[in-house]
This record gives C-alpha cells, sequence and structure tokens, in this order.
C-alpha cells in the first residue's frame, strides 16, 4: 500500500503545516504503509493553457513536473494533501497542480483512492481551507476521510494537538484503504456529478474523445 503526501508550502522545513504532514504520513507508516513526501513548491508546475489535449488525448502537452507528480498520485492508494491558508485560500502552488487536474476530474480518476488534508492558518480560518482540498480529493473520484486544522494563533499546545490529530488519521487512512470503507453521501454526490457531467461530454463527443471512449469503457455513458 502507498500513501503520498502533497506539500505545497514556500515556507519549505519552515514550514507548520509540514510538522503535520511529517506526523501524518508517520501514523501511515506506522500503520505498515509505504510513503511518500511531494514538495511542489519545489517543482516546476506551469499555469493550465486549456488547450483540452487531455480531454481528446488523456495526456496534458505542457512538459514539466506536473506528470511525474500525478503518476504517483494515481499510482497510490491514499492521498495527504496539505497548505497553509493563503487569503483563505490554498497555496497558488497547489491551486495550479488542481487547475492542471481536468482529465483527473472529467475521468474520476482517484475512484477507489482515501485521502485527507491538513492546513494551518495564523487566524481560526482552516475549515473552508481544508473543504477545498477535500473537495478536489471528491471532485476527482475519490472519498475523503476528513481533516485536521490549526490554527497557530491558539499557541504551541494547539499545534501539537493538531500534529497528534495528524498522526491518528495517518492510521486511519490506512485503515480505510484495508477496509475498503464506504462513504454513501460522498459517493452519492459522486454519482450525481456524473449524471449530469455526461451530458457535457454528450455535447463535446466530437473533440473530447478519450473522456468520451474512458466513460463508455465504464459503462456511465452509452455507445
Amino acid at each position: 500500500m502507498k500513501v503520498v503526501g502533497i506539500l505545497s508550502s514556500p515556507r519549505g522545513k519552515k514550514s507548520n503545516t509540514l510538522k503535520l504532514m511529517d506526523a501524518a504520513l508517520e501514523g501511515a507508516a506506522e500503520a505498515e504503509a509505504e510513503v511518500e513526501a511531494i514538495d511542489i513548491a519545489k517543482l516546476k508546475i506551469k499555469y493550465c493553457i486549456a488547450c483540452d489535449s487531455c480531454h481528446e488525448k488523456g495526456e496534458c502537452t505542457i512538459k514539466d513536473d506536473f506528470n511525474l507528480v500525478m503518476g504517483k498520485l494515481l499510482a497510490a492508494d491514499g492521498i495527504i494533501l496539505s497548505s497553509p491558508n493563503y487569503i483563505t485560500n490554498v497555496t497558488a502552488q497547489l491551486k495550479t497542480l488542481f487547475d492542471r487536474s481536468p482529465l483527473m476530474v472529467h475521468e474520476q480518476l482517484f475512484e477507489g483512492k482515501y485521502g485527507f488534508s491538513l492546513t494551518t492558518a495564523g487566524s481560526g480560518e482552516v475549515d473552508f481551507v481544508l473543504d477545498i482540498m477535500n473537495n478536489y480529493m471528491k471532485t476527482c473520484g475519490g472519498n475523503t476521510i476528513g481533516g485536521v486544522g490549526c490554527a497557530m494563533s491558539q499557541g504551541p499546545s494547539a499545534l501539537e494537538t493538531a500534529i497528534e490529530k495528524s498522526r491518528e488519521m495517518g492510521k486511519d487512512l490506512v485503515k480505510a484503504i484495508n477496509d475498503k470503507r464506504q462513504y454513501p453521501e460522498q459517493e452519492a454526490a459522486q454519482k450525481t456529478w456524473r449524471e449530469r457531467f455526461k451530458y457535457v461530454l454528450l455535447a463535446n463527443k466530437d473533440r473530447w474523445t478519450h473522456n468520451c471512449d474512458y466513460w463508455m469503457e465504464k459503462g456511465w455513458i452509452q455507445k
């Protein structure tokens, strides 16, 4: 079993969010998962140019580190996303990774994967940022088991508590994967999304050939 953690803070080793990620991956490793951390702030990931190649050919034409990162995520069983709160949002580095992901969204390529999210904030605004990351996981077809956030204004003890919660959630992620845990509400929302999105595909079937072929193979639309 493989669990991959995505770091997106430009602060590197000074990042408080990194402390949560380290604990989460330690927990997953203690539960006997193979773990890997990827710091996308150190990688070269360009902006999406909306060329439609991913829809037409199933691949991104931009040659940078995005394909390397996404290849690791697609090979993983568990995904942990992390970002500090930057103006009530994720960092630009993580948002750019999300923006390059229409293939993962449109073909639901995280189906069968589990994940959760981590954030730190100077103030108490953590839930909104966690929701952004968890919604990405769910929109790509995966399941999320929750998230851990820490308001740094609450002092060192709050960070220590968040670190311990992150470690326990890392363990629980492995258990969710092993148990093939069911999340009926998330699965119902994904089914509803697919039901709506099939009409978008059918409207673009002459151009989005890869997406349409994939959906037909999955049985989500008829030939």
